[in-house]
């Protein structure tokens, strides 16, 4: 029952998420798309949209359901993935400024542990993709291709547009929800009707409206993917082996899947586009191989899922290319350790870091991206080495000083070494590089924490939880603090003036939620 139980909240969490967003959160869609001249700027929205969502609004909803992502298990908090899909989100949106919409959003990307393929946005530049959908893409171009897709779903704000056209409609799947997690106490199958049910007539009503936004994210992402360079084929296989994949889904899948059904007109019309392009091959990089390597064995980290994974990369080092070869022997680096073997995990990365240093084409990537050091980081923690640990984070950030992964780490490590004055400045540091970053927020507060300093312990997560746009929360931290018996003077004048700034904020905020209601 307790197993039930999980996997319903792992159901509901995904069906909250994706039914009240509609239109905007999953793959393979269906479209009719236009084609555009190479040097049309993006479009952008009408009045309506915009008065009934506000980009201030669509962002804090966006914080609010990302608050609640990166709490879920599923959640990938590993360092080199995120790193390296906001390094290629960024060198898309670098290409073609204008696809941050005229919100001008500072985008996030993300991964969540799910075999189904699968990519969503969310308002406000939240792009997440499943490690399914990771895994199946064959070649750099086919990730992009789904990555500007949801670019073009942000840039074009589809959420508020949404909200205009057919705003009672969200009120279906959510109540639907309510009766759901009222109906999990007894019987989880009876949950699972309820919430289909409400999605399955949203959706309904909404679908002439998705066909019109899948075609504006599919010429959009067109754009963004060719402006950047990348292989404009890689759209057309992506989306024809997500249309076959879609067709093997039983009754259990996700409806959603189900609920585009014209996959085939959106692949002719992708293939029309690609009339008259140029082909350009594009090699892709040993950072594509070796994030897909972490996050096969992230997806399934069970004793089965490693003997898979091991099954898959030992079969890869015998019959794939260079950068297969090389991201298959760091897989089975990865698989070691976690299986807790960090000799044979330290042996496997050394030869491969030696074996990459000798190649001219590739040794360059042992300074580009964090993949490599953050094992070895991981390896000495795991070994129980934290002042080794510490020393490789310490020469890693010098060298990759932009691995925002390797940042976090390091203060970890300095944690954990019980080295909490230099974790503190430290932080401190990154905090005032980096302000709109929560996770240096969460670290501060750990920090504190285990150095005895609960007063500023609670000022630290205020400061997370306002980042984060959780403002009632953050304000609830501050008047924990302030209570505090340890909590000085100069913590006093800071809270106060926290307190007077995001109360105002929430005032304004409450009075743009009334106005969106009216």
């Amino acid at each position: 029952m307790k197993k039930d139980f999980l996997q319903f909240r792992k159901n509901l969490t995904q069906f909250m998420l994706m039914t009240t967003l509609s239109s905007v959160v999953a793959l393979p869609h269906s479209v009719l798309a236009q084609g555009v001249k190479n040097n049309q700027s993006l479009p952008t929205l009408g009045d309506t949209a915009r008065g009934d969502l506000s980009p201030v609004m669509e962002r804090k909803i966006g914080e609010q359901i990302m608050s609640s992502v990166r709490q879920d298990p599923d959640y990938l908090e590993d360092g080199p993935v995120i790193e390296y899909l906001t390094k290629l989100g960024n060198s898309l949106l670098d290409k073609r400024p204008d696809a941050r919409g005229e919100a001008v959003f500072e985008f996030e990307f993300f991964a969540v542990r799910d075999p189904v393929l699968n990519a969503f946005a969310f308002p406000g530049g939240f792009i997440g993709f499943h490690s399914g959908l990771i895994l199946a893409a064959q070649s750099e171009s086919e990730l992009a291709s789904v990555m500007g897709h949801e670019i073009g779903h942000v840039s074009q704000r589809h959420i508020a547009r949404m909200l205009g056209n057919q705003k009672q409609d969200f009120l279906i799947p959510i109540a639907a929800l309510i009766l759901a997690a009222l109906a999990a106490r007894s019987s989880p199958d009876a949950a699972m009707a309820m919430v289909m049910g409400g999605q399955g007539l949203a959706i309904q009503r909404q679908l002439s409206f998705n066909r019109d936004a899948e075609r504006e994210a599919d010429r959009i992402g067109f754009q963004i993917l060719r402006e950047g360079g990348f292989d404009t084929a890689g759209m057309l296989a992506f989306f024809g082996r997500m249309q076959n994949a879609s067709r093997n889904y039983s009754d259990n899948g996700l409806s959603y899947l189900r609920s585009h059904p014209l996959t085939s007109e959106r692949m002719a019309d992708i293939q029309g586009r690609l009339f008259g392009e140029r082909y350009r091959q594009r090699t892709d990089g040993l950072d594509f191989y070796l994030t897909q390597a972490r996050v096969r064995v992230l997806q399934d980290s069970k004793a089965q899922g490693l003997i898979d994974a091991t099954t898959f990369f030992e079969s890869q080092a015998k019959n794939g290319n260079e950068e297969a070869r090389l991201s298959a022997k760091y897989g089975l680096a990865f698989v070691a350790y976690k299986r807790s073997d960090f000799m044979t995990s330290e042996k496997l990365l050394s030869e491969l870091v030696a074996q990459i240093g000798q190649l001219p084409n590739q040794k360059k990537w042992l300074k580009e991206t964090s993949a490599f050091a953050s094992l070895a980081i991981d390896i000495e923690m795991g070994k129980k080495r934290p002042d080794v640990a510490m020393a490789k984070a310490k020469t890693a950030i010098r060298e990759l000083p932009l691995a925002r992964g390797l940042a976090h780490q390091y203060a970890e490590v300095m944690i954990e070494a019980k080295n909490y004055s230099d974790a503190e400045q430290f932080l401190r540091e990154q905090i005032n590089l980096y302000r709109r970053e929560a996770k240096l927020q969460h670290l501060l507060a750990k920090t504190y924490a285990a150095s005895g300093k609960s007063a500023l312990q609670h000022i630290a997560l205020a400061e997370a939880y306002a980042i984060e746009g959780a403002l009632p929360a953050a304000l609830q931290q501050l008047e924990i603090a302030r209570l505090d018996p340890d909590v000085k003077y100069y913590d006093l004048s800071v809270i106060d003036a926290r307190e007077r700034e995001w109360k105002e904020k929430h005032r304004e905020e409450l009075q743009d939620e009334k106005k969106g209601n009216k």
